[in-house]
């Protein structure tokens, strides 16, 4: 028998705590596993050790800032999208974000029916795009490889 699939998981970044813990309550009440960081610093910590499939992310957080870890991230060549969560909803702000690999943006107070909408939307492109590797792995395979597989089943 299968085991059912384990949910994604979600990143919620943000110093406000209550924000924070809204947010995560809200997803897990969805049926996704959230994770909850109060900081830049944490944020990292986290990506760094454990699978995040998706990050929502504050943009003003003293200390590190939104923007600050998404660069880090870009630097690190890191593929988890990022929801970005802004107070400020300035070009400036967004263009930033977008060279920095944000891949969409909610402006608080943040709408519960498009933040689930968006979060929906990215998990869908994250499973197609492993999807799209696994055929292209199976591609990439010799013919005799995929014989032999086959005649094992």
């Amino acid at each position: 028998m299968k085991a059912a699939p384990t949910p994604p998981t979600i990143l919620v970044v943000d110093d406000d705590t209550a924000s924070g813990d809204i947010v995560s309550r809200l997803l897990v009440r969805e049926g996704y596993a959230t994770r909850v960081a109060s900081s830049g610093v944490e944020c990292l910590r986290i990506l760094r050790t454990e699978r995040i499939d998706l990050l929502l992310l504050d943009v003003m957080m003293p200390g590190m800032d939104g923007l600050q870890v998404c660069a880090a991230l870009h630097a690190e060549h890191s593929r988890v999208p990022i929801i970005l969560l802004t107070a400020k909803d300035d070009t400036t702000t967004r263009a930033e974000g977008m060279h920095l690999g944000v891949t969409e943006f909610l402006t608080k107070p943040i709408n519960r029916a498009e933040l689930l909408a968006r979060v929906r939307a990215q998990l869908h492109v994250i499973e197609l795009a492993r999807q799209l590797e696994t055929v292209e792995r199976n591609l990439r395979r010799t013919p005799a490889a995929r014989a032999s597989e086959g005649d094992e089943e």
